[in-house]
């Protein structure tokens, strides 16, 4: 789709953004951009790795000569405030 785009073809589009959202936006435009670009890569490797701790996961809760992780919480019995 975007092969036959040549040189002038480039140039023509590139004077068409520029248009559209003028010289002093422009910077603020990429910066927007390779932030988005940051946050999606981010959170992208985040999947990867709940991915590969996943299985492990899994696996120790479904294996019962594994000791199970217990969970502290707070007591519900506070005293009430007079």
């Amino acid at each position: 789709m975007l092969g036959n785009l040549n040189g002038w073809h480039l140039l023509i589009l590139l004077a068409v953004i520029l248009l559209l959202f003028g010289a002093a936006k422009l910077p603020a435009l990429a910066k927007s951009v390779g932030q988005s670009a940051r946050v999606f890569k981010g959170e992208m490797k985040a999947m990867k790795e709940e991915d590969q701790t996943a299985p492990v996961a899994e696996a120790t809760a479904a294996d019962p000569a594994t000791p199970s992780a217990t969970v502290s919480r707070p007591a519900d019995t506070a005293e009430p405030k007079q």
